[in-house]
């Protein structure tokens, strides 16, 4: 567990300081050194424009962390409100609710986020947005099971006894003792909006040009594999290795919490 957040840690020190150390920024174009390999003026090497590798790894990888955190942070808002209403009301509310879940379960989100993108144009505040509004659907399901074992202890009987009204019962007595569990899961989310991030600016509909992420990186990495392998190699083993951290601390928290 030390080891997993000491190299997360590493990783997004290295994300948020890293650029502003650098002597190139990310989106400068060096014209006497195209498509270079890796030297004292650019430790990675450039691309095909002559831009810095080390720049771009390390703001792609600021980007899709944080395109990952704002949409996680959306599906999270949007799961747990609709979860905890739908669990405390109970009854044809409940119902009506967790069949809208699963009908939306259905659809191929994928396509969803891609027809957002189409339609209302390509830009980072949408992609969070779009990503986070299809990922909520797992968060409501679980904080939904929570809320309707914690309607039946006597600490949440004792308060509606005492009159609390049905919104102070789920704000000061309810959210709170699901918090751990809307953490684990909202670390289980990070990496699959990664993975959906990555995949969208992989196919050119996420982040766009001269901003980069790690999806850019790893397609960019790919049209010039066979002249600089390692212009893929960098790129996704940071990307690797983010899912795997954020994966194994969201299983880590999920096991304790939801214990």
């Amino acid at each position: 567990m030390k080891g997993l957040l000491a190299l997360l840690t590493f990783i997004l020190l290295a994300a948020l300081l890293g650029p502003a150390l650098l002597p190139w920024p990310y989106d400068a174009i060096d014209w006497n050194a195209v498509r270079a390999a890796p030297s004292a003026a650019h430790w990675l090497g450039t691309d095909g424009v002559g831009r810095d590798l080390l720049a771009r790894t390390l703001m792609g990888t600021r980007i899709t962390l944080s395109v990952a955190v704002a949409a996680a942070l959306v599906a999270m808002l949007i799961g747990t409100a609709w979860g905890a209403v739908a669990g405390w009301a109970g009854g044809r509310v409940d119902d009506l609710m967790m069949r809208t879940v699963d009908a939306l379960y259905a659809l191929p989100f994928m396509f969803v986020v891609i027809l957002l993108m189409v339609v209302f144009g390509r830009s980072i505040l949408l992609v969070f947005l779009g990503i986070g509004a299809v990922e909520w659907l797992t968060m409501a399901r679980v904080v939904r099971g929570q809320v309707i074992q914690l309607k039946a202890r006597p600490f949440i009987l004792a308060a509606e006894a005492a009159g609390s009204p049905a919104h102070a019962t789920l704000i000061r007595h309810v959210l709170p003792n699901i918090a751990g569990v809307a953490l684990a899961y909202l670390m289980l989310t990070l990496p699959q909006v990664v993975m959906v991030e990555s995949f969208l600016s992989f196919l050119g509909l996420g982040v766009q040009e001269p901003m980069t992420s790690l999806g850019i990186l790893v397609k960019d990495g790919a049209d010039d594999m066979d002249l600089m392998p390692h212009a893929l190699l960098v790129p996704g083993a940071v990307l690797v290795t983010l899912l795997l951290c954020l994966t194994l601390l969201g299983e880590r928290l999920r096991e304790r919490f939801a214990a």
